[in-house]
């Protein structure tokens, strides 16, 4: 049986948000999706892009992994969503604009800082957040227990490499350089609410709303 509060939460949607936008719902039936904007999140069910960004339906194409990694690109395996998505956000609906966000308290990224046990004999987790050795080999040796404080910029040099290997895609590389879409880096943070964004020419995460405090230990590059 399907869990109670699905169907209490669907039922919800159909009488409030649903009868709301229904013209709006209708129309994105019939014309098709033409997002300008998508975001590359992680699958924490605690950082809904579209609850952060309050966005409606049709607005954001949204891809969601284990700590919102983009791979770099290559051909030689079977399975590629991420990689899929992003194709088809770049060549297809022509997004202008990528946003990869990282966020507190990422579990994947504490897995990988901590260098903690497999969870199954596959050890998906793991092998998947392999990709961001190059990122961590960029921060100082964080010891035997990492601090909270070391999480943080390993999130954050996480995403400069996600943005670095989005250019390894020769479709988004085309694009950046003709000036027909940017990226972005962002980092959210859960308790606070509080939002940094990349600076593109300094590669400093910056709050996104300058006049929310922002801990001064984010504001560092890396």
């Amino acid at each position: 049986m399907i869990p109670d509060s699905l169907i209490a939460g669907y039922k919800s949607f159909l009488g409030d948000r649903f009868a709301r936008e229904r013209q709006r719902y209708e129309t994105l039936a019939e014309a098709g999706q033409s997002p300008e904007i998508l975001i590359i999140g992680c699958c924490d069910s605690r950082v809904s892009p579209e609850v952060i960004f309050d966005a409606g339906p049709g607005e954001l194409f949204v891809v969601r992994n284990v700590a919102n990694i983009v791979p770099p690109y290559e051909t030689s395996g079977q399975f590629h969503g991420t990689s899929a998505a992003i194709e088809f956000a770049v060549e297809a609906l022509k997004v202008k604009h990528i946003v990869v966000m990282g966020h507190a308290s990422c579990g994947g990224i504490r897995s990988f800082a901590q260098k903690s046990a497999p969870l199954s004999s596959g050890d998906f987790i793991g092998k998947w957040m392999s990709i961001i050795a190059p990122a961590a080999d960029t921060l100082e040796d964080p010891g035997e227990v990492p601090s909270e404080d070391y999480m943080a910029r390993l999130n954050l040099a996480a995403v400069e490499q996600s943005l670095a290997n989005l250019m390894t895609f020769g479709s988004v590389r085309r694009r950046v350089n003709a000036g027909e879409m940017e990226l972005h880096g962002a980092y959210f943070g859960v308790a606070t609410g509080h939002l940094l964004v990349r600076d593109p020419k300094t590669h400093r995460f910056e709050p996104m709303v300058k006049d929310v405090g922002v801990p001064p230990s984010l504001f560092g590059s890396y």
